[in-house]
């Protein structure tokens, strides 16, 4: 067996679809964020404005924040000393899970090292300790979620995204009296359309159902504290699991679930992905720790993102660029083709000092590869001005079509 050959075949591959993901050498400028510095094909470092950042309220930069990480690596040190069960269990961690479950309206919260692994550990165990139990998901749902969908071993059905009669048919198929979990997000990150959570645990009491939504894109942008979708729109006490990340609007890194105590305690108990995983280094946890409690009393930062993103997907109409219909803070850009969207994409860098990713399959469905833009606070107006100036001159020199 040729296994090299088999390994760049599959490569190669990636090459040839126009789909190859390329890493940035970049660091940011603390302060002064979304500006950065580019070590990507230069002999020093370049100056570029970053415009596809999770870091979508630069909560990262923020002097409380800085603050509690630097007084927390001189408190404890670096690391965490290893799992939540052997010697990882600091008094950072349950006061930030505290907050956390404060801030969703919960008895109880767990962190895990990333969202991915909350949204993984959690479903997979969920559905394992419930016997038959079948778990409805919205088609966009993350990958993350349909891998612990996967490892949970369970019937799974696949709703049409947001469509609430699909998933009624769905739900009436089944037997009655079988454990049913329904799986959606708040804010869909690709699309920055959101879910109609009310309407959702409506069919979910109906039928019998838990509820699990994600918020991952919505924690500390939505609801006058940061709670997300399911805070600004009052339905939080409907959900039984609500699940966030503190690497996106909070700026740090890590993920965490929030429900009642027994849901939670199963979790803590059962799901490898927590029980085995080395704890969350004690100083991202008090950064995060700093950045929840600013924003549950701070709006600012969350109404200027707001407005900002209001104002770019303004402004790239104006200049009848593909800016896709989005309620949210997401403005993605349509290009149909991963080839001229990564091209896009290196144009911007190199010849403009404009960092923005492309978006390809299996992230977005083939024909639909994007441009996704996530101004924030700092993005002021020049700096957008500046991005439509430039893509509207690449959609020229590709011969890509303009919208009407």
């Amino acid at each position: 067996m040729d296994y090299q050959r088999i390994f760049a075949e599959a490569i190669d591959r990636l090459h040839a679809e126009g789909r190859y993901r390329v890493f940035i050498d970049i660091l940011r400028n603390k302060g002064s964020f979304p500006n950065a510095r580019c070590f990507a094909g230069h002999n020093g470092p370049k100056p570029i404005t970053v415009w596809c950042s999770n870091d979508y309220l630069a909560m990262a930069q923020h002097p409380d924040v800085v603050a509690a990480m630097e007084e927390a690596l001189h408190d404890v040190g670096a690391g965490s000393g290893g799992t939540r069960n052997i010697g990882g269990n600091t008094h950072y961690h349950v006061d930030l899970e505290a907050e956390l479950a404060d801030l969703h309206g919960k008895e109880a919260a767990l962190l895990f090292t990333s969202g991915y692994i909350s949204n993984e550990a959690t479903l997979s165990t969920l559905g394992k300790l419930l016997p038959g139990c079948i778990i409805f998901s919205d088609e966009l749902n993350h990958a993350s979620m349909i891998a612990g969908i996967r490892n949970s071993g369970c019937e799974k059905r696949v709703f049409r995204h947001n469509d609430l009669a699909h998933l009624e048919a769905l739900l009436a198929a089944e037997d009655a009296d079988a454990p049913k979990l329904i799986a959606f997000e708040s804010v869909y990150s690709m699309d920055g359309d959101v879910a109609p959570i009310a309407a959702l645990c409506d069919l979910a009491d109906k039928y019998g159902a838990i509820t699990y939504l994600d918020e991952v894109h919505a924690v500390g942008m939505y609801g006058p504290r940061g709670g997300g979708i399911s805070e600004r729109d009052e339905v939080a006490g409907r959900v039984t699991v609500i699940e966030g990340t503190l690497g996106k609007a909070f700026g740090i890194m890590g993920g965490y679930i929030a429900a009642d105590r027994n849901i939670v305690d199963v979790v803590r108990s059962y799901a490898p992905g927590f029980i085995f995983t080395t704890s969350l280094s004690p100083v991202l946890v008090a950064g995060a720790l700093a950045s929840v409690r600013h924003l549950k009393r701070s709006s600012a930062e969350r109404e200027a993102q707001q407005a900002h993103a209001a104002r770019l997907k303004a402004i790239l109409a104006e200049a009848h660029l593909p800016v896709m219909p989005s309620t949210t803070h997401i403005v993605p850009l349509m290009v149909g083709c991963p080839v001229k969207a990564k091209r896009i994409s290196d144009i911007l860098l190199a010849e403009y000092g404009m960092y923005v990713q492309p978006i390809n399959y299996p992230t977005v469905p083939r024909g639909t590869e994007r441009l996704r833009f996530t101004p924030g606070p700092a993005h002021d107006e020049e700096m957008m001005r500046a991005l439509a100036g430039a893509l509207v001159e690449i959609w020229s020199r590709l011969e890509l079509r303009l919208a009407a």
